[in-house]
């Protein structure tokens, strides 16, 4: 049996322009939208009731954007857990002379110069590589710190004293080690849009044997032997 007393309740919520959501939340109820729209069946709705649905529907839509947003931050961030958990193991690895020896050879095959057989030269911009690089060289290797030079390539508008106590800090190189910064001449006048680069940091280490070495590995890598 119907309510009768709940289904004229209801029909006068409806007449007020009351969705068939605020009808159930008012009432207290969880009356399916199908059956409200029978019961409200030919019924007058007030004027600005379209307008209203609307309004209604954007906000839904928006908050409907707003929790996928969260659900896709969230699922990013398990993912993310997930691949560092899986993947943890691998830095253990780099503790093996051989592995880094790999992993130092890959990185300055694709990011090293090739041109300068006196020397090895590594240019980056990134921090983390640039950190790398130097971290696995000094590992695999017995350096002479005094053989270090560092030049920075950067943009006019940049704080050059700045950049090298932030580079000598991150590569452990002193200042007096540090040639005279490169600024790019097509900078000039032209503001940077990207605060937090820093330019680009190459590192030149003055040995040919190091040079030679890496550039055999790489073919013996390379060639499979």
């Amino acid at each position: 049996m119907i309510d009768q007393e709940l289904k004229m309740k209801a029909k006068n919520l409806r007449k007020l322009g009351k969705t068939y959501s605020e009808i159930n939340r008012l009432l207290n109820t969880s009356v399916l939208k199908s059956t409200l729209s029978y019961w409200c069946n030919g019924l007058d709705l007030p004027l600005g009731y379209e307008h209203k649905v609307e309004e209604y529907n954007k906000h839904n839509l928006i908050k409907a954007r707003e929790a996928a947003l969260i659900s896709k931050r969230i699922c990013r961030e398990i993912n993310i857990e997930r691949i560092v958990k899986e993947n943890l193991h691998l830095v253990e690895n780099l503790k093996n002379k051989d592995t880094a020896k790999i992993v130092l050879t890959i990185l300055y095959m694709t990011e090293g110069s090739k041109n300068t057989k006196s020397a090895i030269m590594f240019g980056n911009s990134d921090p983390l590589l640039v950190g790398l690089f130097l971290n696995l060289l000094r590992f695999c290797y017995i350096i002479d710190e005094k053989k270090f030079r560092c030049t920075l390539q950067c943009r006019a508008d940049q704080n050059i004293r700045e950049l090298e106590n932030f580079w000598s800090n991150i590569t452990g190189i002193p200042l007096d080690k540090f040639y005279k910064a490169r600024i790019d001449p097509r900078t000039i006048n032209k503001p940077s849009k990207n605060k937090d680069y820093r330019g680009v940091c190459r590192i030149n280490y003055f040995s040919a044997k190091i040079y030679h070495e890496l550039v055999n590995v790489a073919e013996l890598i390379c060639e499979g032997r």
